[in-house]
């Protein structure tokens, strides 16, 4: 079946390392969309983080956020779909974290807050390019009666390690636990993941699984890069990704995004 539509991760896939576009990836896409393939991003980022790639490549459906917590269309900025952790519940959580230390970013719609800024802070706002807020969290929560879409926390690979055997013992069916990069642990609402909102996506389309196509990299893309019927993991993705996808691309820096639309998008006229 031919492929009408493809979802991307952006860090380290889409992206450079420089953060940018190459202008091969940004060709294919182009070509793509020609075709009548509707394109979108799907990213841990928060949406005021992501939009300024999909504007970049004239991505016109809904774009996926916090992985999968909170859906935009791209070019009204409707609100299609949200899903948050409690308050009471991110607050039980981070808790204990603050109190030991631990680098914890809150994220609520367009913000994202931490308790101290740190090189962490500054690190994550040089690649998101988004201004971190230096804040007290846990009144945050205390004033916010919904929740926050995601929780992140920040560390060496050795200490995340431990923290996620121990999130997921305490909280296990109480949030979803990824990761998008190595020295982050992220946690969203239990019920979502790019895999469950690209589903959505599919079918607001009447696209079938069959003719869907995600590229990812990193353990918060084994969702969806298993849901598509053609599942493609970079050649810089974890070995995780690697062993559920259906074909291993290129990595970021030699265009695998462009590499994978042209062999199974384009060569299909």
């Amino acid at each position: 079946m031919a492929i009408r539509l493809i979802a991307m991760d952006l860090d380290d896939t889409l992206l450079l390392d420089d953060w940018t576009i190459s202008p091969r990836v940004q060709k294919a896409i182009r070509l793509a969309r020609e075709q009548g393939v509707k394109i979108t991003i799907a990213t841990g980022r928060m949406p005021n983080s992501a939009k300024p790639y999909a504007e970049q490549l004239g991505i016109d459906i809904p774009f996926i956020t916090y992985h999968g917590a909170f859906i935009q269309q791209a070019i009204s900025g409707e609100v299609l779909f949200r899903k948050v952790i409690p308050s009471s519940l991110a607050k039980k959580i981070i808790t204990p974290l603050l109190e030991r230390g631990v680098h914890t970013q809150l994220y609520l719609k367009e913000r994202v807050m931490t308790q101290i800024m740190n090189d962490w802070a500054e690190e994550y706002s040089k690649l998101a390019g988004i201004q971190v807020e230096q804040t007290d969290l846990l009144r945050v929560l205390d004033n916010e009666e919904e929740g926050a879409e995601k929780i992140l926390f920040m560390a060496e690979e050795s200490q995340l390690a431990k923290l996620w055997v121990e999130i997921r013992e305490k909280y296990a069916g109480s949030v979803h636990v990824t990761a998008s990069k190595r020295h982050f642990l992220e946690l969203v609402n239990v019920s979502v993941n790019k895999g469950v909102a690209l589903k959505a996506l599919a079918e607001r389309y009447n696209i079938p699984s069959e003719e869907v196509m995600a590229i990812g990299d990193s353990l918060n893309d084994i969702e969806m890069v298993k849901f598509a019927g053609l599942g493609v993991a970079m050649g810089n993705a974890r070995p995780e990704l690697k062993q559920v996808a259906d074909v291993i691309t290129s990595s970021n820096q030699e265009d695998g995004v462009a590499e994978a639309i042209e062999r199974f998008v384009l060569s299909k006229e």
